[in-house]
């Protein structure tokens, strides 16, 4: 694992501090990394809506229903 340093502003060195005193993470460390694969799961979803949204565009229509696109977006929040 590589060895970063980096800083944060106040507010946000205090939030982290009070998640690990909250015992929610054992460490900074833990948390941001945590943070981390949520924003890049969360990328991951957003560009599947958007090719999607693309291929529509480019289409002009889809044969889908607004149910199924819903369904589709929730089965990939949900991972």
């Amino acid at each position: 694992m590589s060895r970063q340093s980096i800083s944060f502003t106040k507010p946000n060195d205090e939030w982290l501090k009070s998640q690990v005193d909250n015992k929610e993470y054992s460490s900074k460390s833990e948390l941001v990394n945590d943070l981390i694969r949520q924003a890049r799961k969360q990328q991951v979803q957003l560009d599947w809506v958007r090719a999607k949204l693309e291929r529509a565009e480019n289409s002009g229509f889809t044969n889908e229903s607004k149910e199924g696109i819903l369904a589709q977006s929730k089965s990939l929040l949900n991972g």
